[in-house]
């Protein structure tokens, strides 16, 4: 592992976030490191040092986001790895999610994101090099799940915005990585970080269904486990040609295959219709 490199993290107080900072940490690597409570960071991190910063931040205000790089820059001179982990769920039918909660899932899973990569890409931008991975998720690739709409949106919205920043970066030598996880045992579908509908509709049966699943029976019974998760990511940190697209877990590797089947059996059907629409 490089452990002369800087890694900047959001969403570091728990799950991946948390794993990958203690993991970095352990090596030696420097890592600044994000949460909406700088003291919840040091609770479980420690204090600041010369090899950690622990940072309050607030994704969704773009004054909070360029004073935390601002403070890392002071403490570290540079930023080599960025990881884009922050965001949270919200599991709610199309129709009884008000506009408010899924602007609010927008405004932190997109574009808070966005506010982060707004304010470090000048530094690796004139460094030249550097590797930003942003976490999306199997459901920002596949998603057919009841009542995961609005947070698969998002996910399928940062997927999207990093084939296009994959693309902006790379005449910088900077890698762009969307990581697609599948079901990890974090906290993600704990009431903190998986939000429901302030107003649910009883009909929408497969959604209800959907939260009590994810609640009693695959909350703490995931598969993934976000420590090989955390090491799967440094591992393509150090990689020449870093893939594009990265799916951990074999549920996520095996729904991504299942989706690649579909369409393509979809556009097969439908080529004639596809192809006739030319003047």
């Amino acid at each position: 592992m490089d452990n002369k490199k800087v890694w900047f993290i959001t969403g570091a107080s728990k799950g991946l976030g948390l794993e990958l900072a203690k993991k970095l940490l352990a090596e030696g690597v420097k890592v600044a490191a994000t949460s909406r409570s700088e003291e919840a960071l040091v609770k479980v991190l420690g204090n600041s040092s010369e090899s950690f910063l622990p940072l309050e931040m607030d994704l969704v205000d773009e004054k909070s986001v360029k004073n935390a790089i601002d403070k890392t820059i002071n403490h570290f001179k540079t930023i080599d790895v960025l990881v884009n982990n922050a965001g949270y769920g919200l599991l709610g039918a199309l129709e009884e999610l008000t506009d408010a909660e899924s602007r609010k899932n927008y405004e932190v899973n997109v574009f808070g994101l966005l506010n982060v990569i707004r304010n470090t890409m000048p530094i690796l931008r004139a460094n030249k090099t550097g590797h930003i991975f942003n976490i999306s998720s199997v459901g920002g690739y596949y998603g057919e799940f009841p009542g995961w709409g609005i947070y698969c949106s998002t996910k399928f919205a940062v997927a999207g915005l990093t084939e296009s920043l994959a693309a902006e970066v790379k005449t910088f030598g900077v890698h762009a990585t969307i990581v697609y996880p599948g079901y990890f045992r974090t906290d993600f579908l704990k009431d903190s970080s998986l939000l429901l509908p302030e107003n649910p509709i009883a009909d929408y049966k497969e959604v209800r269904q959907s939260e009590s699943t994810h609640k009693d029976d695959i909350n703490e019974n995931q598969p993934g486990d976000p420590v090989k998760l955390a090491e799967a990511l440094i591992q393509v940190s150090e990689d020449q040609n870093p893939p594009l697209h990265l799916f951990l877990g074999e549920d996520a590797y095996n729904m991504a295959n299942q989706k690649i089947a579909s369409v393509q059996n979809e556009l097969g059907q439908w080529k004639e219709v596809s192809i006739s629409t030319a003047f």
